[in-house]
């Protein structure tokens, strides 16, 4: 793509690697950070989550106190659905859509660059509770306990239900950061949401259409639909808080005309599609994995497209199947009732397009189609027992106990984690050049599933035995310490697999195998590149002529749509290895910017300003959050187009 300006430039880079980390607007690299922060982040939540097990793996346990242990599930929340699960799908989406879509960088680079800032710097704005937040329970409160890390953070469970997580029963500074961080990480989502969709909309490369788009880039762009229509729920709840807590609003404050299962009816408007904002992804990363190693197209592309669409539409209307131990009225436990069983149907479409498209396909049972099969399993087993909570007097016995938490965990890390784990084998050659090790991942791989079910099927037993979630303390006498012990060592057990796989993740960036040209035998456009890619993704913007467009520029195929005989290969390879030599300086793009940094850093101070409204110190973070937007702002305004 050639630009019409005189002065004609490629995007500069920095000698200070710290300097391009700040300034860049790589959509890769910007990507990759997503990729690594939210790692980061998976292991803050994943230690979290072991403190816990550790805790409840004998009766009457001391290791925590009560006010650690709410502690720790409520930030343990916020921390894997926010910071980890959502960073990683959008740093996936950042990574790879614009190369899928044969594009060279995102619509908005720059705010591309601000989304993953404010993100950056609203996470270290939550965990920041941990260090400044402060608790005040009621005199004689089992909280009121001594101070130390864990005690003071947000305790009011990652949802935030009200009045538990109101000034009444939550004083203190601890929930006001919880809720202010939320608002910046919504800030966040929505940029890349619209920046995305932007992207995919305008920046196809000629001849793809939307029925020839990978089912990843459709599954990414139903996500980005959820977050735009669902954030204002979300926004417009947590904005309330913020004014019932620091300027003594009423909406849920019952004495004075409130209504608490108000709030219940915004946060699951949106938390309910944001079960599918973090799993549909995954669904389109299976989409992209099982058709390599089966050696077949997608079965059923069309309704495998429109399945994902059907689940983001009537994700709108179960909301309230976890409010049936509410105030709702019987009609209403009636619809949302058949409404859960309804979304059932697209999702099982979906199972079954993926068990058809292995059926005699010619199975490479790598690291990655491991992950893939297990992810089935595993989603299966979370799907059937959600169902469950579709009939209301079943679901009345399961809310509030292990039950649910055994399935929700069975979907986002049966499911979400399996499936972002195989992206990461499937993908990490694209992104550094070498393929990680399969033997260490088949270690990695099996330890992990032994581990997941260890730790999470027992919970469900435990759960129609009568354990609540949120229990902090139980007595010898209920006979349900064996199961708590065999999920305690499941969690340690998750524990080793991980660990394994960031050996494998050192070892491999280090002395593992190189990627050649198009290891997997890939099927869509982002195969077509080096490895790793340069900066511009393609020297020619691709002309694409059919689905799977780079698959038939390689292989001839028959009446049943079957490769039978090997192309182009090694010319594409030789082509596409030589534009790394040629002159690329008629390639246009954007130059690096500092200012989406500092906007974002502006932000934190502005949140903390508010914790300490009323005090000197909130007037020095006030000054310097709306000097870091001033200049971060008009900066980037006034900021030359060729700087």
């Amino acid at each position: 793509m050639k630009t019409k300006s005189k002065t004609i430039y490629k995007r500069p880079t920095q000698k200070s690697k710290f300097v391009n980390l700040l300034t860049t607007v790589d959509h890769k690299k910007i990507g990759i950070m997503y990729l690594y922060t939210g790692f980061t982040f998976f292991l803050v939540g994943g230690l979290e989550a072991l403190l816990i097990r550790l805790h409840l793996a004998q009766a009457e346990s001391t290791l925590l106190s009560a006010a650690e242990y709410n502690s720790l599930f409520t930030v343990h929340g916020f921390t894997m659905v926010f910071l980890f699960f959502m960073a990683v799908n959008s740093g996936f989406g950042n990574y790879l859509i614009p190369i899928m879509i044969g594009a060279r960088d995102v619509a908005f680079p720059r705010m591309n660059a601000l989304s993953y800032w404010i993100y950056f710097f609203g996470a270290l704005f939550i965990h920041s509770t941990l260090f400044i937040g402060t608790t005040a329970p009621p005199v004689g409160g089992y909280l009121s306990e001594e101070s130390n890390l864990f005690s003071n953070a947000v305790a009011g469970g990652w949802f935030l239900y009200q009045p538990n997580a109101g000034i009444q029963f939550s004083p203190g500074t601890a929930t006001d950061i919880g809720v202010i961080g939320i608002i910046f990480l919504g800030v966040a989502s929505l940029i890349s949401a619209i920046n995305l969709t932007v992207t995919t909309f305008n920046f196809r490369a000629k001849g793809l259409t939307f029925m020839k788009l990978p089912v990843y880039v459709w599954m990414t762009q139903v996500v980005s639909f959820l977050l735009i229509f669902s954030l204002p729920f979300i926004t417009i709840a947590l904005f309330s808080v913020v004014f019932d807590r620091q300027f003594g609003g009423n909406f849920y404050n019952v004495a004075m005309g409130g209504d608490p299962i108000f709030w219940q009816h915004l946060f699951w408007l949106f938390g309910h599609p944001e079960v599918y904002i973090l799993i549909l992804p995954v669904f389109g990363i299976m989409s992209e994995i099982i058709p390599v190693f089966s050696r077949k197209p997608i079965f059923g592309y069309a309704t495998l497209v429109f399945a994902g669409f059907a689940i983001g539409f009537i994700g709108f209307g179960v909301w309230a199947h976890h409010m049936f131990s509410s105030s709702i009225q019987p009609l209403a436990q009636a619809g949302f009732g058949a409404a859960t069983m309804i979304i059932a149907i697209p999702t099982g479409i979906k199972i079954f397009n993926w068990i058809a498209t292995m059926w005699f396909g010619k199975r490479n049972l790598n690291v990655a189609m491991l992950f893939s099969i297990a992810f089935l399993i595993n989603f299966v087993i979370g799907g059937v027992s959600g169902v469950l909570h579709a009939v209301v007097p079943s679901d009345w016995q399961q809310t509030d106990t292990y039950f649910v938490i055994g399935h929700f965990h069975y979907v986002l890390v049966g499911g979400g984690l399996f499936g972002i784990f195989a992206g990461i084998y499937y993908w990490f050659p694209h992104v550094f050049g070498k393929k990680l090790n399969e033997t260490i991942g088949k270690v990695h791989f099996w330890i992990l599933f032994l581990g997941l079910h260890l730790t999470f099927l027992p919970q469900h037993w435990l759960g129609l035995q009568g354990m609540v979630r949120r229990t902090w303390w139980y007595d010898e006498g209920m006979n349900i310490e064996f199961w708590n012990l065999i999920s305690s060592i499941g969690a340690v057990t998750i524990l080793v697999g991980v660990l394994v796989f960031i050996f494998n993740w050192i070892f491999s960036k280090r002395k593992g195998e190189a990627a050649e040209f198009d290891p997997w035998d890939g099927r869509t456009l982002e195969w077509s590149t080096p490895l790793p890619p340069p900066e511009y993704n393609f020297y020619d913007i691709p002309k694409v002529k059919t689905r799977d467009d780079f698959w038939h520029r390689k292989y001839a195929v028959d009446e049943d749509n079957r490769s039978v005989s090997k192309g182009k290969h090694d010319e594409i390879k030789k082509y596409t290895l030589a534009t790394t030599l040629m002159d690329n300086s008629h390639i246009h793009l954007p130059s690096n910017s500092l200012f989406p940094f500092i906007t974002g850093f502006g932000l934190p101070f502005l949140g903390w300003s508010l914790i300490f409204r009323g005090t000197f110190m909130s007037f020095v973070l006030l000054s310097i959050g709306i000097l870091s937007l001033l200049i971060g702002i008009f900066g980037w305004i006034l900021e030359p187009e060729h700087e």
